[in-house]
């Protein structure tokens, strides 16, 4: 990828805090994923992690945006749920990084919404290729 290939004139405030908050939750995923891989449980923090950091990639190359948020809602709501189901039904305490985790996840997702409903009736260069 060439720094040409990047569309970031575009690009809001709104989209510079969800990559913030990406990044916050992808570099957990991956880290959780690294610290206990091997196993299933790694494997799929490691492609969480992969996810979300291709998510980031995507929508600095400008690649339908709009179809990107709107795909990103259920990806990072599902990371949300699986973490209910398979931490919070053995342990429900919090450590301070599943707090950061989970914080930057449903902030991730209030932007993604803003973000679609924002380009929802807008065409841009971004949303066509």
């Amino acid at each position: 990828m060439n720094v040409s290939d990047l569309d970031t004139e575009s690009l809001t405030a709104l989209h510079w805090i969800a990559i913030g908050l990406t990044i916050i939750t992808g570099a957990i995923h991956l880290a959780l994923g690294v610290m206990s891989f091997p196993g299933a449980l790694p494997v799929a923090f490691l492609l969480a992690g992969f996810g979300f950091f291709g998510g980031i990639v995507l929508l600095l190359r400008g690649y339908r945006r709009r179809l990107l948020y709107l795909a990103g809602i259920p990806f990072v709501a599902l990371q949300i749920v699986l973490y209910l189901l398979i931490n919070q039904t053995a342990d429900p305490a919090v450590s301070p990084v599943e707090g950061i985790d989970k914080a930057a996840q449903i902030l991730l997702i209030v932007l993604l919404v803003v973000l679609y409903r924002r380009e929802r009736g807008g065409t841009s260069n971004a949303q066509s290729r």
